[in-house]
C-alpha cells in the first residue's frame, strides 16, 4: 500500500512538472513582437514603453524604428513593413488616405495633442502683431489648415464656411490686418523666427528646436472641438485595424506609470488624449 502512494507522488510529480513545462513554453508563444515606426520625440516615447514593465506584463516586445520621411513610415505601415506607427494627427492620416486610394492606414487610438503655436522673437502677444505683419505657415496641406484653424482661434483671421483639413490660405474669408503669408517646410520654423514676424510651429518640431509650446508660444491651440482633427493617434495598415496585440498599445501608451514619464521628459507639451475613436469621427 506505501508502494503504491509512492507510486501516485511520483506520478503527480511528473504530471506537475511537464504541467509547468507547458505554461512556460505557452508564455513564451504568446508574447507577440510589434514594430513600432515613430518620428521625432515619439522614437524615444516608444523606446521607453518598450522597456516598461507594463509591456512585458501585456506579453508584447516592442521593436522601435526611427524615421524622418513621414511619407516614407505611412507607406512602410500600409505595406506591412512596420506594423503600427507613432507620429501622426487625424487629419495627416485623412489627408494620406486621400491622397493614397491603394495603400490605406486605420486609426487604432488616440494618444495626445501636441498644441501648435504662434511663436514670436518680436512680440509677445498676438495682439502686438502689426498690420501686414509675415507669419511663416507650412506648406504641407494638413499643417497650412492647422495653422490656419489657430489664427482664427487668435482672432487675427476668419475663414470660409466648408473650411476643411486641407484649406488653404485661399480660403481666407477675412484679413483685416492684411497679414502676408510665407510657405516653408514646417521642420523649419524654429530657424526663421529671426527673419520673420510669427512662425506656427507644431510641437513636435519646436521641441527639437528646444521650444516650450506651454511657456515660449504667445498663442497656443487647447483641446476642445475645434482642435479634434489634430490629435495624434496610433496607425496601422487598414486590414490590421481590429488586431488585438496592436489595440493593446493603446492601452500602453495610456497606463499611468508610462504618462508620469511623458509629463516630466515633455515638459507636459504631450497633452494626453484617452478619447474613442467615434470622437474624432463625429
Amino acid at each position: 500500500m506505501r508502494k503504491y502512494r509512492w507510486w501516485l507522488v511520483a506520478i503527480l510529480i511528473i504530471i506537475l512538472a511537464a504541467f509547468g513545462l507547458h505554461l512556460a513554453t505557452s508564455s513564451k508563444v504568446s508574447q507577440h513582437t510589434v514594430t513600432v515606426g515613430a518620428i521625432g520625440p515619439d522614437v524615444q516615447v516608444w523606446q521607453h514603453i518598450a522597456k516598461s514593465k507594463a509591456a512585458k506584463k501585456a506579453g508584447i516586445k516592442i521593436n522601435v524604428k526611427s524615421f524622418t520621411d513621414p511619407i516614407g513610415l505611412n507607406k512602410a505601415t500600409a505595406s506591412g513593413g512596420i506594423d503600427v506607427n507613432a507620429f501622426q494627427s487625424w487629419s495627416y492620416l485623412e489627408t494620406y488616405n486621400k491622397q493614397n486610394k491603394k495603400a490605406q492606414l486605420a486609426a487604432l487610438g488616440t494618444t495626445y495633442l501636441e498644441p501648435m503655436g504662434i511663436y514670436s522673437k518680436r512680440y509677445k502677444k498676438v495682439s502686438d502683431l502689426p498690420n501686414g505683419a509675415t507669419i511663416a505657415i507650412a506648406n504641407n496641406p494638413a499643417n497650412t489648415a492647422r495653422g490656419l484653424l489657430l489664427l482664427q482661434s487668435a482672432g487675427l483671421i476668419t475663414l470660409k464656411k466648408g473650411f476643411g483639413v486641407t484649406s488653404g490660405t485661399n480660403e481666407i474669408a477675412s484679413n483685416p490686418r492684411h497679414f502676408k503669408f510665407e510657405e516653408i517646410d514646417d521642420t523649419t520654423g524654429p530657424r526663421v523666427l529671426n527673419s520673420v514676424d510669427a512662425v506656427l510651429i507644431g510641437n513636435t518640431i519646436a521641441l527639437t528646436g528646444h521650444l516650450n509650446v506651454l511657456t515660449d508660444s504667445i498663442y497656443h491651440e487647447k483641446i476642445d472641438q475645434t482642435t479634434k482633427n489634430n490629435i495624434n493617434i496610433l496607425a496601422t495598415a487598414k486590414k490590421n485595424a481590429h488586431n488585438q496585440t496592436y489595440l493593446k498599445l493603446v492601452k500602453l501608451y495610456h497606463n499611468q506609470q508610462i504618462q508620469e514619464w511623458i509629463k516630466k521628459k515633455y515638459q507636459g507639451t504631450k497633452v494626453e488624449v484617452n478619447k474613442p475613436l467615434s470622437y474624432l469621427e463625429k
